[in-house]
Formats: structure tokens, sequence, C-alpha cells
């Protein structure tokens, strides 16, 4: 899908500069594209998780068994987008975001939010 400016007008809230690969808490949330209820139903007022709502949490929950830098905090997934809560540590030792790449500079929480998305991707298009 092309970018259409007149259409689009989304800007990032990011904070200009700001290093997000730094210690800290972030806040990371993924949407489906066009709202697509991809990740599974709300029935009687319960989240209800589909295979990639499944595999959505459960590569949550892996981060930080792959990444000792990083610490979670509460999660949602919810039918069509994911609310979630990391923090990234400085204890002296680890290598504060150690998923950063040189040059392609990707953040630590911007590598988690590829792993996410990637992994309930793949599942959808092998089911689609």
């Amino acid at each position: 899908m092309a970018i259409d400016p007149d259409k689009h007008h989304r800007r990032s809230i990011r904070l200009k500069g700001y290093d997000y690969a730094q210690a800290g808490i972030y806040f990371v949330m993924n949407c489906i594209q066009a709202g697509i209820k991809a990740l599974g139903e709300v029935d009687e007022g319960e989240m209800v998780l589909n295979d990639s709502g499944r595999i959505v949490e459960e590569e949550w929950l892996r981060t930080a068994e792959l990444r000792p830098d990083m610490r979670l905090d509460a999660h949602v997934v919810m039918p069509n987008h994911f609310h979630g809560i990391v923090q990234i540590l400085d204890d002296g030792e680890t290598l504060v975001g150690q998923a950063t790449l040189a040059g392609n500079a990707p953040t630590a929480t911007g590598s988690l939010t590829g792993r996410l998305v990637l992994a309930a991707g793949q599942l959808a298009c092998a089911a689609g």
C-alpha cells in the first residue's frame, strides 16, 4: 500500500534525538494493519487468543530469556493490537541495547516490536 501524504498524516511521537536503546521503561504498542482482528476475539468480556495471538504472547515472554538487559512488566494482547511495558536495564555488566545492530541502528525496543510483528505475520500468512 502506497502512502498518500494527503490522506496519511501520521507523525512520529518519538522524542527527536532520544536513544530508545538506553536504560529506561518503555511502553510498546503494535497494531495490526487496517484494524484486522488477527490475534483473537473478545468473548463474554474475556480475550480469547487464536494461534497468532498466542505466538505474540509467547514471543513477548521469551524476550526476557533472550535479552538479559530487559525486564518485562504488564502486557495485554487484544484482537487487533498489543500493549506491553518493558524495562531496559543498565546493570553495569550487560550492554544496554544489545539488540542494536551497528550501521542500521534499530533500537532494542524496535527489535522486540519486529519479533512480535514477524511472529504474528508468519502465522497469518501460513494460514491465509
